[in-house]
């Protein structure tokens, strides 16, 4: 049951990162491949259509209301990621402008002398977590609380 579970996981993460499967067929043996009408599915191809549902359903059931009302027209669980990340993260451009402000407050960091260390630590964690949250990982041996 286990490494089923990781199996659908698995695959409900690739319909939301590359798209939902859309069933095609041959208009002629040598012919292009065009999508299936409903009514030519068979159960396999239901049963693959099914995930993108449950991957939207997966989605949808994570956010709160200001998010439904950004993501309640997309068609496809891929949609609704990207749109939540764009909402989330911004554009290309925007995440790679809160990237390089955010290393750069990490490279200016150092200790205040009338900060608590919980408070600077804190305040350093959150520029760490803020960047790996955007892609951005820093090495382990290069996380040091300046002091």
């Amino acid at each position: 049951m286990h490494d089923f579970m990781i199996a659908e996981d698995s695959e409900l993460w690739e319909i939301i990162c590359d798209g939902p499967h859309v069933p095609m067929k041959k208009l002629e043996e040598t012919g292009p491949l065009v999508p299936k009408g409903r009514r030519e599915y068979i159960d396999i191809d239901r049963k693959v259509i099914e995930k993108n549902y449950r991957a939207k359903k997966i989605l949808m059931c994570g956010i709160g209301p200001d998010e439904y009302n950004r993501v309640s027209a997309c068609d496809t669980a891929k949609e609704i990621w990207e749109a939540l990340q764009t909402a989330h993260e911004g554009t290309t451009q925007v995440k790679q402008s809160k990237i390089d402000m955010l290393t750069t407050e990490y490279e200016l960091f150092r200790m205040k002398d009338d900060a608590s260390i919980q408070n600077m630590h804190t305040k350093f964690t959150s520029i760490i977590n803020e960047l790996h949250s955007l892609g951005d990982v820093i090495p382990r041996n290069k996380l040091a609380l300046a002091a």
